[in-house]
């Protein structure tokens, strides 16, 4: 599997995820990682998962080889609908994010702060997505924002921080982090560990995360 650095890789962040996300949810996933976690629905659960450009009902990845370009999700990745799967206007999706019909989103992120701003749309740098896109949306809208990210950059700057540095998505938004080390919720005392991943001791993740936690 691909690993991030050291702890959980990618997969096994996608399926811890997975595996929290209550039966009946309506959950939005974001791009990158956070896509991943479609493949991993325990079976026999019902998770409806929606991407704002159009589809209600997003299945696994396809198979090598049988991909339809004409089913995509937004981020132009190729995707399966599940049966009974809904496909609608792009502005009828976010009037599902904006109406508070969604119970969960899952989203990457440059930083996230002790108390929950999230920051995931732009470094400042000149290779950053030109907008926001549906984030602000979704983090006003829906009624649980989950995080899924590596705990650091590649050079190790700690991504969960005392305050978000880059421009915000949302102020106090964020309920859950969930990284390549850890699972952290975002509590009116603090950063809680919930669980270390394998590995990992307490001085470790403090030693990369620049908030306090609680554990």
């Amino acid at each position: 599997m691909d690993r991030i650095n050291i702890g959980w890789s990618k997969e096994e962040m996608a399926t811890l995820v997975a595996n929290d996300i209550p039966d009946g949810s309506y959950v939005n996933l974001g791009i990158g990682i956070p896509e991943l976690i479609a493949n991993y629905v325990p079976q026999g659960r019902e998770v409806i998962i929606h991407t704002e450009n159009g589809l209600l009902g997003v299945g696994p990845a396809p198979a090598p080889g049988t991909e339809d370009f004409d089913l995509i999700n937004a981020g132009k990745k190729p995707i399966t609908a599940i049966k009974g799967a809904c496909f609608f206007h792009h502005a009828d999706s976010f009037a599902m994010i904006r109406g508070g019909h969604l119970d969960f989103t899952i989203l990457g992120a440059y930083q996230v702060s002790q108390n929950g701003d999230l920051a995931n749309w732009s470094t400042g740098s000149p290779n950053d997505i030109p907008a926001v896109g549906g984030a602000m949306d979704l983090v006003q809208g829906v009624k649980n924002v989950f995080v899924i990210m590596s705990h650091t950059t590649k050079d190790g700057t700690p991504k969960i921080v005392k305050k978000c540095t880059y421009p915000l998505t949302g102020v106090a938004v964020v309920s859950r982090i969930y990284t390549d080390l850890a699972i952290i919720d975002v509590t009116s005392q603090g950063l809680k560990v919930i669980k270390l991943a394998p590995g990992i001791d307490k001085n470790t993740l403090q030693n990369k995360t620049e908030a306090d936690l609680i554990f």
